[in-house]
């Protein structure tokens, strides 16, 4: 059983940045793919980006792409994810999530375990 707890949102102006951390426990955490996903309200869950286990490869969506980064740290059972540039339609509660697939990508189905998320509002 994999726990994960997200930290590091906030309140920011349009153009600024955020970086979220999400500390797992529990598990192995290099055996999961690690992937963000945010839902704004009235709106379904959607995903953000992916990062493979050994970090190798990662994967954005287009919304994001060019502005934000999944990275990770095995040895410190963490993952991040770094918000620049960052737009009021970026307003959002940001979730953590891992998978045991090692194909889940972007399909949030594929996940196993969420973390309660963090909020993020930016401003304009």
């Amino acid at each position: 059983q994999v726990q994960l707890v997200e930290s590091g949102g906030g309140l920011v102006q349009a153009g600024g940045s955020l970086r979220l951390s999400c500390a797992a426990s529990g598990g192995t955490f290099s055996r999961y793919v690690m992937g963000w996903f945010r839902q704004a309200p009235g709106k379904e869950r959607e995903f953000v980006a992916t990062i493979t286990w050994n970090g190798e490869t990662t994967y954005h969506a287009d919304s994001v792409k060019g502005r934000f980064t999944i990275s990770r740290d095995n040895a410190k059972n963490t993952a991040h994810l770094q918000m620049n540039s960052l737009k009021p339609e970026d307003t959002a509660v940001y979730y953590c999530a891992a998978s045991s697939i090692s194909w889940a990508a972007a399909q949030r189905n594929l996940y196993n375990y969420w973390g309660q998320g963090t909020q993020v509002t930016v401003s304009s």
